[in-house]
């Protein structure tokens, strides 16, 4: 006969002690992937911020840039001195965006070329040929030492201009008809930056099609022995 004192041991006979130790298991590994997880979201938050952020900072830090009182009172613009100087620089880059250049101080220069070692020949015929522009503030001197006021006022042009119907399709027939296809080879800081100087001469100096290409022609920093013939 059964022991009535005696638990059956079916239904709600339940091991207390290791549901204790279940659950705590459970909670322990819950909070450990929480924490992991946490750990890589900050972590990724952090490299995102210096990704984005960290590039503007820097990018002034990491590249040569010249002084501007050395190129203006010592090396003339043409010259075989202000060649041999801006050939070895390095601060006007492939992939050098407005973003970066817009937080540049005032006194740095953007010099040098950015896809091709300069040419002596070609150097000199740019160089000559914007002479004749000497009375627009607006154009550079010299497309391989250019002032980062200068720079950033032509990318504030390039955002800050709105082009009427008829004057966009001057400006486009202007990038069909230039060597590169545009104001420059590639979306760097120099396309932005001759795109705000195009709207502005076609806005306020009444510019054609012609004229623009072949300023953008003069202003061409990418190097190379590519020429410029009347």
């Amino acid at each position: 006969m059964a022991n009535p004192n005696e638990k059956s041991g079916t239904g709600h006979n339940v091991d207390q002690p290791s549901m204790r130790t279940a659950f705590k298991s459970f909670v322990s590994q819950t909070a450990f992937r929480m924490l992991v997880a946490l750990t890589v979201l900050i972590l990724g938050m952090i490299f995102a911020f210096t990704a984005i952020y960290g590039h503007s900072s820097d990018a002034s830090q990491s590249l040569d840039f010249g002084s501007s009182e050395q190129l203006m009172s010592g090396l003339p613009p043409g010259s075989e001195v202000a060649f041999n100087h801006l050939s070895n620089q390095r601060s006007n880059i492939c992939g050098l965006q407005p973003e970066a250049v817009l937080v540049y101080a005032d006194e740095m220069r953007l010099q040098g070329s950015c896809c091709s070692p300069m040419d002596l020949h070609r150097y000199q015929e740019q160089v000559e040929g914007l002479r004749q522009y000497a009375d627009i503030r607006q154009i550079p001197v010299d497309p391989y030492d250019m002032p980062v006021p200068l720079v950033q006022e032509l990318l504030a042009y390039q955002t800050d201009i709105q082009l009427t119907a008829e004057q966009q399709l001057i400006y486009d027939e202007a990038m069909s008809l230039s060597d590169e296809g545009g104001s420059c080879c590639c979306r760097c800081w120099r396309w932005y930056a001759f795109e705000g100087m195009g709207k502005y001469l076609i806005t306020e100096q009444n510019w054609d099609a012609q004229e623009l290409a072949d300023l953008w022609t003069l202003t061409d920093g990418c190097g190379g022995e590519g020429h410029q013939h009347s």
